[in-house]
């Protein structure tokens, strides 16, 4: 309310203001038909002026503004892969018994174009992750995950992360994993129920993380060209995947 009342009085003081520079212009030169001219003139083109400030440059910086947003929010995505999300992929895939059917088309090369990677996101959507429980180590997942557990919550604390729903969802799959895992002090003795327990939040946080590195991938070859030179010799995907360049 007071708010409302401070613009009111600013608005009004405003206009009396305006009306007291006319009224000094009409008594200095006695010409209200030149007043009427210029202010008629001066209202005809607020329209126009509108269009220009609110739909022309407001839209303008709009788009810079979220421009840079974008760039901050695809640094943030690139921190999460290289501290976290490539080898968790990496460890997941390894026990995917599957794997063997979809990798080839997950190979992901320079060469690639849009259609290349559209396809690659057709196969993932229709494939369904899993991980083989008995061969995973549900011991080295929890120590990995817990190790990066303060890492991952400064991340989703970045407020960046508003502008993007599917990454901040990754980030809430693959932290509750890590709070199912650091709950129990022993994940060598469980019984199988619990097993099967964790092996849907492997799956959730896989098939969610699987997605997002094919956009992250798409987003480093159209933009940064080195990182995405490192993003291909490390494939999570590939097992003979090796940085070493040859």
């Amino acid at each position: 309310m007071k708010q409302i009342k401070w613009q009111l009085l600013f608005g009004t003081s405003l206009v009396m203001l305006s009306a007291l520079w006319y009224f000094a212009h009409y008594l200095i030169f006695h010409d209200v038909h030149h007043i009427f001219i210029y202010l008629i003139g001066d209202i005809a083109f607020v329209p126009i002026e509108v269009l220009l400030v609110t739909l022309i440059i407001h839209q303008l910086l709009d788009r810079k503004e979220k421009h840079a947003r974008l760039e901050k929010l695809n640094m943030v995505i690139g921190a999460f892969f290289s501290e976290v999300g490539t080898r968790l992929l990496t460890r997941l895939s390894d026990h995917d018994p599957g794997l063997d059917g979809i990798k080839e088309g997950l190979i992901v090369t320079g060469d690639w174009s849009d259609q290349d990677f559209s396809i690659a996101d057709k196969h993932l959507r229709n494939y369904e992750f899993g991980v083989d429980m008995a061969q995973l180590d549900l011991a080295q997942l929890r120590d990995f995950l817990i190790e990066n557990r303060d890492f991952m919550v400064r991340l989703l604390e970045n407020p960046v992360l508003l502008e993007h729903e599917s990454f901040t969802e990754l980030l809430r799959a693959v932290f509750h994993l890590t709070e199912e895992l650091a709950s129990r002090e022993d994940v060598t003795q469980l019984p199988d129920s619990d097993r099967e327990h964790l092996a849907g939040d492997i799956q959730r946080a896989y098939t969610i993380l699987g997605d997002s590195w094919l956009d992250y991938m798409k987003h480093l070859q159209g933009n940064y060209p080195y990182l995405f030179s490192l993003a291909m010799r490390t494939n999570p995907f590939d097992q003979e995947a090796s940085p070493v360049v040859k």
